[in-house]
C-alpha cells in the first residue's frame, strides 16, 4: 500500500489513527490537506494514504477491510472525475466514509460530486462540497461525530465555533460607493 508521506501518521492512545484521510492520487493533495489541517489542529490521530480505486484496486479494498480492524472510526475520501474511491470504501467497510468530490479540469468536480453523492441504498457516503470548503466540512463534520463520545474534542469544537460566531460578529459592511 503506497503510504502518503507528507507528514507522519498521528497515533492514538491505542497506538493508531483514529481518522483515514485518503486520496485517488497525489495530485488531490491540494484539496485534501484542508482536511488534514482541520484533523489536526483539533489533535485527531489519523493517517494520509494515496488509495487509487483505480489504479491499485487490490490495495483499496485491503485498505477497506482493515479499517474496523485497524481501530479507524472514520474515513475521509476525496475523488476526482470518475470519483469511485469513496463509494467503494463504503462498500468495503461499516467505518463511516465522508467523501470529498476533487475539481476536475473539465467540469469543475460537477462530475466527482455526483458520482460520489448517487450511492445506491444501503452504501451510504456523507457527501460534502467540491474542493476545498468540502475537505474542510468532512473533517469537521468527522470531528463532531467524534465528540459526542469524547468530552475534550467536544470543548475544543465549542470554541472553535464560539471563534467562528466572534468572527462573523465583527464583520463590518463594506462602504458603500456611490455612482
Amino acid at each position: 500500500m503506497t503510504e502518503f508521506t507528507l507528514t507522519s501518521s498521528t497515533e492514538s492512545e491505542s497506538g493508531g489513527p483514529l481518522v483515514g484521510v485518503i486520496m485517488g492520487s497525489s495530485s488531490d493533495w491540494d484539496v485534501m490537506k484542508h482536511a488534514v489541517a482541520v484533523l489536526e489542529e483539533f489533535g485527531v490521530p489519523l493517517e494520509m494514504r494515496v488509495v487509487s480505486a483505480h489504479r491499485m484496486p487490490h490495495q483499496m479494498v485491503e485498505y477497506g477491510a482493515r479499517a474496523t480492524e485497524r481501530g479507524l472510526r472514520a474515513i475521509i475520501a476525496g475523488a476526482g472525475g470518475a470519483a469511485h474511491l469513496p463509494g467503494m470504501m463504503a462498500a468495503l467497510t461499516p467505518v463511516p466514509v465522508f467523501g470529498v468530490p476533487i475539481p476536475s479540469k473539465y467540469l469543475q468536480g460537477q462530475d466527482s460530486l455526483l458520482s460520489i453523492v448517487q450511492m445506491p441504498k444501503g452504501i451510504p457516503v456523507a457527501t460534502f462540497a467540491i474542493g476545498e470548503a468540502g475537505a474542510a466540512n468532512a473533517a469537521l463534520h468527522v470531528i463532531a461525530c467524534l465528540a459526542t463520545t469524547d468530552v475534550d474534542l467536544r470543548r475544543k469544537l465549542q470554541e472553535f465555533r464560539a471563534r467562528q460566531t466572534e468572527a462573523a460578529q465583527a464583520m463590518a459592511v463594506p462602504p458603500h460607493v456611490t455612482m
